[in-house]
């Protein structure tokens, strides 16, 4: 693969890329979006990509997936669809373009071409990974399976597609509670997240949750004491924790929920000041949305998330690179996890 300067020259004798003032007047409305959290300086940086993207992804009849941690010129900027991982699951079976490209982590693009193996998945980084879904393995679920018979496994979405395989069926920090509470067992086993296992056991008592020691790097860097310290310098804030947090710190937030759970709170509840205690871009995606809502720190950045970035989009995209596939003998039991994943939810819903 060439080089970053190599892919820049690249680019830049197909595509106009110069910071352009001119071209982020003209495409203003889509700087509104983000205006309180982006300089129109910034935004004449990015406007050229943008206005590249969106062009390209028309030609090659390509759909964009982004996740609510994308970055605000991706998750405003060139998006077809942001959310969640439930929501992005659900809405990649739903996709008619020929060409899917997934603005998030490896994961999510393993899950898209699982649920469309004639659809060609684009990722814009393969190095964009997730911690979390490293910490298992197949023969870690063969592992607790010994451990547990006949239990059933519920895996995390944040899980590699032979983790999925080996699994009976998926969840998301949106409906781990409501997965978990459908198993036809006593005894649950959830995989990796040890502390989405913890958070779901106290809203599922009637079940024994047993759990893989796993951790998302971003969430386990928060701690109580940081959410006290913020009460006592804000009196009246109000603090959304992510499911990922530890149970001592999920204790000591109003609010614990999924990314589109914590968007939907913002927008029903209207806070003077909020604190979400998960990936620093949420908030930005949301805050001119809001904009009666002061949108306080800390925040911890995704390393991995952070690896997506217009460049390798529109790189992706002009070159047909980065194609995601999947071993067939794998994709077909781990389609059977997500896609009974996504049956339970919706059955809940109708």
């Amino acid at each position: 693969m060439l080089d970053k300067t190599d892919i820049r020259k690249e680019l830049r004798a197909h595509y106009d890329l110069e910071p352009s003032l001119e071209l982020a007047a003209e495409m203003s409305d889509i700087h509104a979006r983000m205006d309180r959290v982006m300089p129109m300086v910034d935004w004449a940086i990015h406007a050229p990509y943008v206005r590249a993207i969106n062009i390209l992804k028309k030609q090659r009849n390509a759909v964009i997936l982004a996740h609510n941690y994308m970055r605000p010129q991706i998750y405003h900027g060139i998006a077809d669809v942001v959310g969640d991982s439930l929501h992005l699951a659900i809405k990649a079976t739903e996709v008619e373009a020929d060409v899917i490209v997934q603005c998030g982590v490896h994961f999510m693009a393993e899950t898209s071409k699982i649920l469309n193996p004639r659809k060609t998945v684009l990722m814009p980084d393969m190095e964009a990974g997730c911690s979390l879904a490293e910490s298992i393995t197949a023969e870690g679920i063969a592992q607790m399976r010994a451990r547990y018979p006949g239990a059933p496994v519920v895996s995390y979405v944040n899980t590699t597609a032979e983790v999925k395989a080996a699994s009976d069926i998926c969840c998301t920090s949106a409906n781990a509670a409501q997965i978990v509470a459908a198993m036809d067992s006593d005894t649950v086993i959830m995989t990796p997240d040890k502390w989405l296992a913890q958070n779901v056991a106290k809203q599922v008592p009637q079940k024994r949750i047993v759990w893989w020691d796993g951790a998302c790097i971003v969430h386990e860097q928060f701690s109580p004491q940081d959410l006290r310290d913020f009460r006592e310098w804000n009196p009246g804030l109000k603090i959304i924790a992510h499911p990922e947090c530890p149970p001592d710190v999920v204790a000591e937030a109003d609010y614990a929920g999924s990314t589109a759970n914590i968007q939907h709170w913002v927008e029903q509840e209207r806070p003077k000041q909020v604190m979400l205690v998960t990936e620093c871009s949420m908030a930005s995606n949301i805050s001119d949305a809001n904009p009666e809502v002061e949108f306080l720190g800390p925040c911890n950045m995704c390393p991995y998330m952070q690896k997506i970035t217009l460049e390798k989009v529109l790189w992706s995209l002009h070159t047909m690179t980065g194609v995601v596939e999947v071993d067939p003998a794998v994709a077909e039991p781990a389609r059977r996890a997500v896609q009974r994943m996504i049956d339970v939810s919706r059955q809940a819903q109708a």
